[in-house]
């Protein structure tokens, strides 16, 4: 299934936006907002890249530095982007997962686990 690169970061960009909230616009480690790295690291996983081929690919698409608001000449490096995705909090990622799971009708089904692992001490510590 292929995918239009340029609604994929749209919807990034609300995804990303809806779960980090009032802290979204807040400048992180590399002086852009929080939403554009999360964003960033959306496209670099989605396009299968590297950290270093990231920017040097932006470059060259105009639409996609659009719909982040980043100027040629003001892209990230490609260390910020490296050490940005290690400082995202795992409630960042559950808040993208959880976003991305209500766009999609429910099919009442679930999955049962056989591998008869004794988890409810994994779940009550999860759950906390």
């Amino acid at each position: 299934m292929e995918i239009d690169i340029l609604d994929f970061i749209e919807q990034c960009r609300h995804l990303a936006k809806q779960a980090l909230g009032k802290h979204a616009g807040e400048p992180a480690a590399g002086g852009f907002a929080r939403w554009i790295h999360v964003v960033l690291h959306c496209f670099r996983v989605e396009d299968g890249h590297s950290y270093r081929e990231t920017p040097n690919r932006l470059q060259y698409m105009a639409e996609v530095r659009d719909a982040l608001g980043l100027d040629r000449d003001d892209l990230p490096d490609h260390t910020t982007l490296y050490k940005s995705f290690d400082r995202l909090k795992m409630w960042l990622c559950q808040a993208l997962l959880r976003g991305n799971a209500q766009q999609h009708p429910q099919s009442g089904h679930a999955a049962l686990d056989s591998t008869f692992f004794d988890r409810r001490r994994a779940s009550f510590y999860f759950r906390q």
